[in-house]
C-alpha cells in the first residue's frame, strides 16, 4: 500500500517483465471486439498486408499493461489512477520480451496527486509506448 507522504520524485515503478503470447493477443482482440474488424491483432498475413511486421497488440492492451504497473504500485490504500495518456511510437509485438517501467516526475501536495512517466520497451530497450499517469491519493 503506497502512502502519499512516502512518495518522492524519482521513485521508480517496476520493472515489470512479461511476454504476451500471440494467443493472449488474439483472445484480447476478440473479446474486445477488435478481432472481427482488424486482422492486424489476430492474423499474421493480414498484419503483414498492412505493412506491419506481424500481429501487434491492440493499443488498449498496451494501455492496460501500463495501467497495471501503476495500480500494482498504488496497492489497496485508497489511491486511484485518475488519468493515463499514451503515445504509441512503435507497434508492440507478441512473443517478445517486454519490460514496463515508470518513475515519479511530479508531486502536488495541494491536491495530493502524483504524476508518473511510464513506458513499454522491447528487448533492445526501444521505447514502444510511452505515457503519463496521474494518481490521486486520499485526503
Amino acid at each position: 500500500m503506497k502512502k502519499f507522504d512516502e512518495v518522492k520524485i524519482g521513485d521508480t515503478l517496476g520493472p515489470l517483465e512479461l511476454t504476451v503470447t500471440k494467443d493472449q493477443c488474439r483472445a484480447y482482440a476478440k473479446t474486445s471486439g477488435f478481432g472481427d474488424v482488424a486482422g492486424r491483432f489476430t492474423d499474421e498475413a493480414a498484419a503483414k498486408k498492412e505493412g506491419l511486421p506481424g500481429i501487434i497488440l491492440p493499443g488498449n492492451m498496451s494501455l492496460g499493461l501500463l495501467s497495471k504497473l501503476v495500480t500494482d504500485w498504488i496497492g489497496f490504500g485508497g489511491a486511484r489512477l485518475t488519468r493515463m495518456g499514451t503515445t504509441y511510437r512503435v507497434p508492440v509485438q507478441p512473443d517478445h520480451a517486454l519490460t514496463i517501467h515508470g518513475f515519479v516526475t511530479n508531486i502536488n501536495p495541494d491536491d495530493r496527486t502524483v504524476e508518473i512517466d511510464v513506458w513499454i520497451e522491447n528487448e533492445e530497450a526501444e521505447r514502444l509506448v510511452t505515457g503519463t499517469a496521474t494518481v490521486e491519493f486520499p485526503k
